[in-house]
Formats: C-alpha cells, sequence, structure tokens
C-alpha cells in the first residue's frame, strides 16, 4: 500500500513538474445585462438595464486547469418601479468587481481552447443612486459595501482572443431587514486581450 501510495505521489509530482505552465495576462471589456430582484413589503418591481465594464485579467495554471483572477469597473441595477404610486427610476451602483475563477479546458488547442469556468466574485460598492421618490422607502444606509456572488459560465479562446459568457448572482445588495431584500443576477458578455 505504501508503495502504491509513493508511486502515485511520484506520478502527479512528475507529471506538474513536466507539464507546460499557463499564464496569460491581459485587459478586458464588455456588456452586462443586469437585474434588481427586490422582495418585501413594498409592491418594487424592476427591469434589467445593460451596461458596460472594463479591466484586466490574469491566467496561471497547468494543462487544462487554472486560476483566473480579474478586477474591473462595472455598474449594475434595474429599473424600477412602484405601481400604487405610480413611480419609477434607476436603481442602479457602481462597483469593483474582482472574480476568482477555476477554469478547466474542454478543449486544447495551439489554435482554440474551450473552457468552463466558476468561483466568488467579491464587489466593493462605490456609488448608488435610487429615484428620490422612493426616498421614504429606501435609505442609504441599507446598502451594501461589500458584496458576495457567484460566477460560472463558458470561454473560447483564439490566438490572443478570449470571449467569456457567465452569469452573476449576488445577494443582499439592499439590505432592510423590516422592509427589504434586494439581490441580482447578471448576465456578462466580455471580449478580451492577451498582453502576455
Amino acid at each position: 500500500m505504501k508503495r502504491l501510495l509513493f508511486a502515485s505521489l511520484f506520478v502527479l509530482i512528475a507529471s506538474i513538474g513536466f507539464a507546460q505552465p499557463v499564464f496569460d495576462l491581459g485587459v478586458k471589456a464588455g456588456m452586462h445585462y443586469s437585474n434588481m430582484s427586490l422582495d418585501g413589503e413594498f409592491d418594487l418591481s424592476s427591469d434589467a438595464i445593460t451596461k458596460v465594464h472594463w479591466g484586466a485579467f490574469g491566467r496561471v495554471g497547468f494543462n487544462r486547469l487554472y486560476i483566473q483572477p480579474e478586477v474591473y469597473f462595472s455598474k449594475k441595477g434595474g429599473d424600477l418601479s412602484y405601481e400604487p404610486l405610480s413611480l419609477a427610476g434607476g436603481f442602479d451602483y457602481k462597483n469593483v468587481d474582482v472574480p476568482v475563477l477555476l477554469g478547466y479546458k474542454l478543449v486544447k488547442s495551439s489554435m482554440i481552447d474551450f473552457r468552463v469556468m466558476a468561483g466568488p466574485v467579491f464587489s466593493f460598492v462605490t456609488d448608488a443612486n435610487y429615484p428620490n421618490e422612493l426616498d421614504p422607502y429606501l435609505h442609504d444606509e441599507f446598502f451594501n459595501k461589500h458584496l458576495f456572488g457567484v460566477q460560472y459560465g463558458l470561454g473560447v479562446d483564439v490566438l490572443f482572443f478570449t470571449l467569456d459568457a457567465r452569469m452573476e448572482h449576488s445577494s443582499k445588495i439592499y439590505d432592510d431587514p423590516d422592509l427589504i431584500n434586494g439581490n441580482s443576477t447578471s448576465f456578462i458578455l466580455t471580449l478580451g486581450f492577451k498582453i502576455l
């Protein structure tokens, strides 16, 4: 048993040692299609909005497996409406997103890679806005400045270009325990360019 364990460990270390390391660094930009989900006492509804994001990414790993940390600036939210009072306006927030994704290359070749990825995203809200008419119901103190979510999706690399399509789910963007909870769902489409 010890010999089998030692042999397996030796093969694993040898395969990692001979595997070609992956290291990429690049810039990216794309579109966010996001929507707010507001649950609580008020009859608030929200329609999706489209915003842009831009930033940088890195990728490090061996063979087909990699870790991809990113940092980018984005704007998300939704178009709110409050039916009893016929109020409407944009609920949006600017933030810095830092996803840390674990990825696997399903197809790996010299020209094209096809990937899957998933992982947590840490968001830091820098600004948040909502309709002035909702001031009696929404209060700045209930906007969370530090958010946590998850991302998952597919990607393809063609030479130096990368294209990613992902879903993101974030919770407790607005968290008033007595009235409203606000969550966000986003579809993210990103085009990147590898510098290194």
